[in-house]
């Protein structure tokens, strides 16, 4: 992201560029802060298209337009799918594109084997937004309280990150909480951070599949209950539950290859301190029960869908199960 924020800070901007990524805050906020630079609050050489339907030959059409009393024409781009399917007119296209023109795609899904992502690293710069680790949220997150005259300890923002995620749009919105929670004092405290921040999905499902190792059946329901309380679908709870014992087979397989936190986590791309506490679980079950329950997962979606089960039971049956 240093050639973006050169490019931004420079005034200076390659013909092509491209945002993906799985951290959505940094894309919006460098769509954002391109925009801006580019077209200084100037909406009449600005255009944008999203969605699968685009038409090709209008955005080309748009892109050969000289701009009207400016000197480039920002054209953006997002969830067009042409990083996946075939664009062939489009990579024609952007060789020819006039230097007076800017386009910036923004997509949530890439394939880096694609022409086009191969011609736009040719001609521009392709810029992948990544999950931030441990060390950079809580640095970012740091400098937003610093901004607002508040100070916080590591242990404490060690507390946060854990109850928020690595989320950065959820982050901020935590850390808005905190700042007006604790106006009138400068630092925040573990207490502040329990009273005000919510905790997280993933949380309450790491917490059940803990009560499941330890078979706490009862305590498993009732934070089933607390979210349906939350209104979470039980589909989404059941997708979460498949995820987290996907994750402690990884991380079972990765330990047993000798692998420590840190290295566990880069290969997952998950927080370190994600990976800390999954390492505990992993050595609770055999690998054979975690893919037995990685099975009855699958088992239970396909109830589900089949009508053989509500939505609703088919969890309620996962839980309750002796492994």
């Amino acid at each position: 992201m240093q050639t973006l924020n050169q490019d931004i800070k420079n005034n200076s901007f390659k013909p092509v560029y491209l945002l993906y990524g799985e951290e959505a805050f940094l894309k919006n906020s460098y769509k954002n802060q391109m925009k801006s630079a580019i077209t200084q609050g100037d909406t009449m050489n600005f255009n944008q298209f999203g969605g699968k339907s685009i038409d090709v030959k209008e955005l080309i059409s748009l892109a050969d337009t000289m701009p009207f009393f400016s000197e480039k024409r920002l054209i953006l781009v997002e969830d067009s799918g042409f990083f996946k399917a075939a664009a062939e007119e489009l990579v024609n296209y952007l060789p020819q594109m006039p230097d007076t023109t800017c386009m910036v795609f923004v997509e949530s899904e890439v394939d880096k084997r694609s022409k086009m992502f191969k011609k736009v690293k040719e001609l521009g710069y392709a810029a992948e937004m990544e999950r931030q680790d441990i060390n950079q949220l809580a640095r970012w997150a740091g400098t937003l309280l610093s901004r607002e005259g508040k100070k916080v300890t590591g242990q404490t923002m060690e507390l946060f990150l854990n109850m928020t995620g690595d989320d950065m749009e959820n982050i901020r919105m935590e850390l808005e909480k905190l700042i007006c929670f604790t106006l009138g004092r400068d630092i925040i405290t573990d207490e502040d951070v329990m009273a005000i921040c919510t905790e997280r999905t993933t949380n309450k499902i790491f917490d059940m599949v803990t009560s499941i190792v330890n078979r706490q059946t009862k305590r498993a329901l009732e934070l089933y209950e607390d979210l349906l309380t939350l209104k979470e679908p039980p589909m989404r709870i059941m997708f979460l539950i498949a995820r987290q014992f996907n994750q402690l087979l990884q991380v079972k397989e990765l330990m047993g290859k000798g692998m420590d936190k840190g290295g566990i986590a880069a290969k997952l791309k998950i927080p370190p301190f994600a990976a800390g506490k999954l390492m505990p679980q992993a050595r609770t079950f055999s690998r054979e029960q975690i893919l037995s329950y990685v099975n009855s997962c699958v088992e239970a979606e396909e109830a589900v869908k089949t009508g053989r089960l509500s939505d609703r039971m088919a969890v309620e049956l996962l839980l309750t199960a002796k492994y």
